[in-house]
C-alpha cells in the first residue's frame, strides 16, 4: 500500500486517539495468548487459529471483571476497530455471544500501522476480486467498483494489470492460507469502505493520513494559530446563561401546546386513531382554519409565511392596505431560489422588470445599497441572487406590516371564525373500525395540480393592468 503525506497539523489530533488505540493492540496481544483458537471448517477448507464469539466474551469478563453486557460492548469495539473478524458475517461488525467464528486481524492491517486506505488500493482490491468471483460482486462492492472505474478512469488498465498479477501470485499460495488472506484482506477494507450509509468507526475520530516516518513534533504555526483562535474565542461576543435560559424557557412556553409530543392532537391524532380529520382541518384548501393554526400565526412572520393559509390571509390584508408588492416580491424571490435551474433567468428577468427597474408596476422600496448589489447580481442570476433584497423586505414586514395585520379587523375576523375541534374518544371498538376502514387519502400529485391552478390563478390576479390599453379596447368595442 501507498503512504501518503500528511499535514503536520493534524498529528496532534491523531496522539491521544492513538494512544487509546495502543490500549486496545495490548489487550488484543494478551488475548490472543489467553483465548484458545482451534482449527475450523469454512465451507470445505479449514481455517487455522478460529476463536468463537463466546470465547472472547467470556476471557474479556473474567479478565476486566465487567458484565457479560460490557464485555460484549467492548468486543464489537474490537470487532469495529478491526483487531478481530468474523469469518461468516463479514459484513456485521459485532461479537455475538454465542459460537459463531472470528478471528485476529493480522498486525499489517492494524490501524496504529497508519496505512491510508487509497482509492487505487481498494479499486485493485475490488478488481482482484470482481476477477476471482468472475464479476458477481455484493451489490455495495459492485456501487463502489462502478464508481472508481469511471473517478479512476484515467489509470484503470494499471489497476486491472495489477489486480490480475495479485491474483496469479494468490493462486501459488495453499488455499487455507489463500482463504484467510482474503478474510483479512476483506475485513480491512469492510472497516475503512463500508457499505454505503454504514456506520464506520473510522468516520469520527480517527486521523490516518499521517506519515509513519516523520517527526511528531509540533510546529511553531500550529501554536500561533491555536494562540490565535484562542483569542477570537476570548474577544467574541457572549451572551450571558441567564438570558440564554429565559430565551429557552420562553420559546417552550410558547411552543408547548403546539408540539403534539408535549400536547394531544385535537381532535385526535391520525397515526394512533386512523381518524383523518386533523389532516383535512390542516389541509391548505380549507376556508376556516383551526384556532391553534391561526394562534401559531402571531408568533412570528416566519410561521404566518411558512403556513400557506397564514399566507393567504396576510394577502388580504395587504390588498387592502394597497402594500402588497413586498409579499408579491418575498414570493417569487423564494420561488427563484427553489425552482428550476433553467427557468431561472427568465425568472430572474421577471423578477427585475416587475419588481425593480424604475418605474416598474410593482417597485419595491430598498435602500440603494442593497439595490445596487441586486441589480448588479442579477447580470448573472443564480438561486441566491436576491438573497439580500429579499432578507431586506422581509425584515420590513417583520417591523411594520406584521403587527399592524395582527391588529388588524382581517386577523381578529379569522380569530373569531376559527374552528376549537372537540377531542375525539374512540373506544376500543371504534378504533378497530377505523382501522379496517382507513381511507386512502388525497394523492400527492392532485395536492400539487390544486396547488400549481392555485398559483396560476393568483399569478394571473395580479398582473398589474394598463388603463390605456383597457381604454382604447373599449373604445373599439363602442
Amino acid at each position: 500500500m501507498t503512504i501518503r503525506r500528511a499535514r503536520p497539523d493534524r498529528l496532534q489530533h491523531f496522539r491521544p486517539r492513538m494512544h487509546c488505540l495502543k490500549k486496545l493492540e495490548a489487550v488484543v496481544v494478551e488475548m490472543q495468548s489467553g483465548v484458545k483458537g482451534s482449527e475450523q471448517k469454512l465451507n470445505v477448507t479449514t481455517i487455522p487459529h478460529v476463536i468463537t464469539g463466546k470465547d472472547v466474551i467470556a476471557w474479556i469478563t473474567n479478565k476486566m471483571k465487567s458484565t457479560t453486557e460490557e464485555s460484549e460492548a467492548f468486543g464489537t469495539m474490537l470487532v469495529a476497530y478491526g483487531y478481530i473478524y468474523p469469518l461468516q458475517n463479514h459484513r456485521k461488525l459485532v461479537m455475538c455471544n454465542d459460537s459463531s467464528l472470528y478471528r485476529f486481524q493480522t498486525p499489517y492491517f492494524w490501524p496504529t500501522q497508519k496505512w491510508v486506505a487509497e482509492d487505487s488500493d481498494y479499486a485493485i482490491y475490488l478488481a482482484k476480486r470482481n476477477i476471482r468471483k468472475k464479476g458477481l460482486l455484493e451489490p455495495y462492492e459492485q456501487a463502489h467498483y462502478n464508481h472508481l472505474h469511471e473517478w479512476l478512469n484515467h489509470k484503470w488498465d494499471f489497476i486491472v494489470m495489477q489486480a490480475t498479477e495479485q491474483y496469479k501470485a494468490g493462486k501459488e499460495r495453499r488455499k487455507p492460507d489463500r482463504v484467510v488472506f482474503d478474510c483479512q484482506e476483506r475485513a480491512y477494507w469492510i472497516v475503512n469502505k463500508p457499505p454505503r450509509r454504514t456506520h464506520s468507526a473510522m468516520d469520527s475520530g480517527l486521523e490516518l493520513l499521517i506519515d509513519p516516518n516523520s517527526d511528531e513534533k509540533i510546529p511553531f504555526d500550529t501554536y500561533r494559530r491555536m494562540n490565535l483562535f484562542y483569542q477570537q474565542a476570548i474577544m467574541s461576543s457572549k451572551v450571558k446563561s441567564s438570558v440564554s435560559l429565559g430565551a429557552l424557557n420562553k420559546y417552550v412556553a410558547t411552543y408547548k401546546n403546539h408540539d403534539p409530543f408535549l400536547a394531544p392532537c385535537l381532535p385526535s391524532n391520525p397515526w394512533l386513531t386512523d381518524n383523518d380529520s386533523y389532516w383535512t382541518l390542516n389541509m391548505r384548501q380549507v376556508e376556516v382554519p383551526t384556532k391553534m393554526r391561526v394562534e401559531r400565526w402571531s408568533f412570528s412572520l416566519f410561521e404566518l409565511l411558512r403556513d400557506l393559509r397564514g399566507r393567504d390571509d396576510f394577502k388580504v390584508f395587504l390588498k387592502k392596505e394597497f402594500s402588497g408588492e413586498n409579499l408579491a416580491f418575498w414570493e417569487a424571490a423564494e420561488e427563484l431560489k427553489w425552482g428550476t435551474a433553467s427557468s431561472m433567468t427568465s425568472k430572474a428577468e421577471t423578477i427585475f422588470k416587475t419588481f425593480l427597474v424604475p418605474g416598474a408596476p410593482r417597485w419595491i422600496n430598498i435602500d440603494g445599497r442593497t439595490m445596487g448589489l441586486t441589480v448588479k447580481g442579477l447580470d448573472h442570476p443564480h438561486r441566491y441572487v436576491l438573497e439580500a433584497a429579499q432578507t431586506h423586505v422581509f425584515l420590513l414586514m417583520k417591523k411594520d406590516t406584521f403587527f399592524r395585520y395582527l391588529k388588524s379587523p382581517v386577523y381578529k375576523e379569522i380569530q373569531k371564525k376559527a374552528l376549537n375541534p372537540e377531542a375525539h374518544n374512540f373506544s376500543p371498538a371504534q378504533l378497530e373500525h377505523n382501522a379496517q376502514n382507513r381511507s386512502p387519502g388525497i394523492h400527492p400529485l392532485i395536492l400539487w395540480q390544486q396547488a400549481e391552478a392555485e398559483k396560476a390563478k393568483a399569478a394571473a390576479a395580479s398582473v398589474p393592468v394598463d388603463v390605456k390599453a383597457l381604454m382604447s379596447k373599449l373604445d373599439r368595442i363602442k
